[in-house]
């Protein structure tokens, strides 16, 4: 049997009258277009056509010979064939990349079948003839003859996921962990996320929102911006992701809280303090809409790209001595923990919802982390003086309000199998990096 190839039974409701049937009721598929195939002499016979998307099909009128060749590039059942006959009591689900045909066995049949992408050109194709039809074909069309052989034809290459944000620190850690076979990358530039581009989405099963304004300060002043972009273009993306069945992961953080717990878990209402809290608060909420999402909490990322971490390893090597706020409390998260607990809850078909991903180890006020990085610098980490966020705000500026308290729970990305480095030993290695 063709992986993923379902034949289902349907009840036919007869009286005097005909039938009734409940064609579909939201099995398997989320349909967006019906289409209808009249063949009106027996023996007609359409195929062999991989389509990128998902099919349901069944018959209105008469009975066929439905047929099937798996075509799907690595498939377990690559290159396998299924037939059975349908009439009106019988529906198959047929998965993206699987050839489909069908010979009418009678006259004035009516073959039906959704799909859940719009029609448009593309596919794979495999000659009728790798199928033993119970007819002799007939009323073939000039495509259909001029299909090749399997051995001869080009397999459907499995989807992929889409990346977005692909120049930050999240993106570059991702391109780390999935090679161009299984992701497809785009920078701000190729892929808007408040302006998406219309690309074929049949290409993908999932999306990675990496994208997002993480300007804390300048949110208080370019509330527009951060919003659209942290809180509009989510809800878009859960839009493309209903529209086309894919799997949103949207990216959050430890700012849509008010940091008056000292642990926070995934069920904790929403309770953000700045602008560009209430702007991650939103997208949080929007990316929900998705059907299939995971919406990941994260907090003081540290990788490619400016972050914490790398300014006071500048600051170390410079000999300065900076004033970090002490009373601001969390666990760091390395960009390669968060990229892999993402990849994971993607691989491992997790319950979809809101997961917290941060590196694993114990909480520390910013201060006592910028001591770890002296240290880890060759440096002494007395050199970093604690001083209070308000004591901070008097001889700076004032900041946008942050949460004292980031640390999240990782009991429930744990209990689904990953489990994240300790970040000190992650800090370790970045810093190794950089020197």
């Amino acid at each position: 049997m063709i992986a993923g190839l379902e034949v289902h039974d349907l009840t036919l409701h007869e009286d005097n009258r005909g039938w009734f049937k409940e064609n579909w009721a939201g099995q398997v598929l989320v349909p967006r277009q019906q289409n209808v195939s009249f063949n009106a002499r027996r023996g007609a016979t359409r195929g062999m056509h991989a389509e990128p998307w998902d099919k349901w099909v069944s018959v209105a009128s008469g009975r066929v010979y439905g047929a099937w060749v798996d075509m799907r590039e690595g498939s377990e059942t690559y290159g396998e064939t299924f037939g059975c006959e349908i009439g009106p009591e019988t529906a198959v689900f047929v998965p993206r990349g699987v050839a489909n045909g069908f010979q009418a066995l009678e006259d004035n049949t009516t073959y039906i079948y959704l799909v859940n992408q719009r029609y448009a050109p593309g596919g794979a194709f495999c000659s009728y003839r790798e199928i033993d039809w119970p007819l002799q074909p007939t009323e073939l069309s000039e495509k259909d003859l001029a299909h090749p052989m399997l051995a001869d034809a080009e397999p459907m290459p499995p989807r992929k996921i889409l990346v977005t944000g692909a120049g930050g620190q999240l993106g570059k850690a991702l391109q780390k962990v999935w090679d161009e076979k299984t992701a497809d990358f785009f920078t701000r530039a190729e892929f808007d996320i408040t302006d998406a581009p219309d690309l074929d989405f049949s290409r993908y099963w999932a999306i990675v929102n990496c994208a997002a304004y993480n300007d804390v300060n300048g949110a208080e002043q370019n509330r527009a911006t951060a919003w659209s972009v942290n809180a509009d273009a989510p809800a878009g993306l859960a839009r493309l992701a209903n529209e086309h069945d894919l799997t949103l992961v949207h990216v959050s953080s430890d700012y849509i809280f008010d940091g008056t717990v000292e642990t926070h878990t995934e069920d904790e209402p929403a309770s953000p303090l700045s602008a560009y809290g209430a702007s991650k608060a939103a997208g949080d909420t929007a990316a929900q809409v998705a059907r299939k999402h995971y919406v990941v909490r994260t907090s003081w990322v540290f990788g490619d790209g400016p972050n914490f971490m790398a300014t006071m390893s500048q600051l170390a090597r410079r000999g300065v001595s900076p004033k970090v706020v002490s009373d601001q409390r969390g666990r760091p998260t390395s960009a390669e923990d968060l990229a892999k607990g993402i990849a994971h809850l993607l691989a491992s078909g997790a319950e979809y919802g809101v997961y917290n991903i941060t590196s694993d180890g114990d909480t520390a006020s910013r201060d006592e982390i910028a001591g770890a990085v002296f240290i880890g610098m060759g440096c002494d980490p007395s050199d970093v003086h604690p001083v209070t966020t308000e004591q901070y705000g008097a001889e700076f500026g004032a900041e946008a309000p942050r949460p004292k308290e980031s640390t999240l729970s990782l009991d429930k990305i744990k209990n689904a199998g990953f489990s994240p480095s300790n970040w000190r030993a992650a800090l370790a290695i970045y810093l190794a990096t950089l020197s």
